[in-house]
């Protein structure tokens, strides 16, 4: 396998104007599995213990590249999703929830003959994790959960997107025409991803306390969207958790420093035990 060097990109121009660095190692076939009313997109790498990586809202599973490289080199089998309606998967007319995209989760399980495994959560992806974690624990051995909140209190007030925020949303735009089955509709999927993260999740502190998997809660210090004290809170709530604040970085830290997120997430895994 050629071994990609992980360089970095802070203010995410490489990002914007090349999109994701490119995944090296061979994949499995890609596949899609029929679910809920959509078409859900994944694909497989390398061998060993099964790895579940989850994107960020707007965005699709490549923008994992960093991550699928590194994961791969130390032997685990990663299994990307383009969540519903991102990237090459499709949705039907019903609004976006968490709740539904853990299915669709399931349903890519399932189908790969995984039982249970460890899933890496960012933005969206997190919540998402997060949400199965709590409602299926059985098939979730423990949750990599970085740059989100559980409860709209998380969540800071932004009066004007930073310049590193518009171009992460530029090269969405871009993915999203090249990528989707309705590459004419990113107005659409904008808002209707836009109010679920406006309304999701409503997690209580009596809710978090239930959850009973490992949890890493990741935050870089810099976030443009989450708030510190809201991970802290988080992770004295969740049982079992660990906070992990990465400095230097932000709500784009597996872009912008890949080898600090990946030495992060790595030892989250080997801390599992798998």
């Amino acid at each position: 396998m050629n071994k990609q060097v992980p360089y970095e990109d802070h203010g995410l121009e490489r990002f914007e104007g090349e999109g994701s660095p490119p995944i090296l190692v061979a994949s499995e076939k890609p596949g899609y599995v029929e679910t809920s009313g959509a078409r859900i997109w994944f694909a497989a790498y390398g061998s060993g213990t099964p790895v579940i990586m989850l994107h960020g809202g707007l965005g699709h599973s490549g923008n994992w590249g960093h991550q699928v490289n590194a994961l791969v080199e130390d032997g685990y089998r990663v299994i990307l999703i383009d969540s519903r309606g991102h990237g090459r998967s499709t949705r039907d007319e019903r609004p976006f929830s968490y709740e539904l995209m853990g299915t669709d989760v399931l349903a890519v399980m399932d189908t790969l003959g995984i039982a249970k495994a460890p899933i890496i959560g960012w933005s969206d992806g997190a919540c998402t994790a997060m949400v199965l974690a709590a409602q299926q624990p059985a098939r979730v051995s423990g949750v990599f959960f970085f740059a989100c909140n559980m409860d709209p209190s998380g969540t800071k007030p932004i009066d004007e997107l930073p310049l590193v925020v518009r171009r992460c949303f530029n090269r969405h735009v871009a993915d999203y025409a090249e990528l989707s089955a309705t590459p004419d509709r990113f107005e659409e999927f904008h808002a209707a991803v836009t109010r679920m993260m406006q309304t999701e999740p409503n997690f209580s502190a009596d809710d978090l306390a239930r959850i009973r998997v490992p949890v890493t809660v990741a935050i870089g210090e810099q976030d443009e969207f989450i708030r510190r004290d809201h991970a802290e809170y988080l992770a004295r709530t969740i049982p079992d958790t660990k906070f992990v604040l990465m400095e230097g970085v932000s709500h784009f830290a597996p872009l912008q420093r890949p080898t600090l997120f990946n030495q992060t997430m790595l030892g989250f895994l080997r801390d599992l035990h798998l």
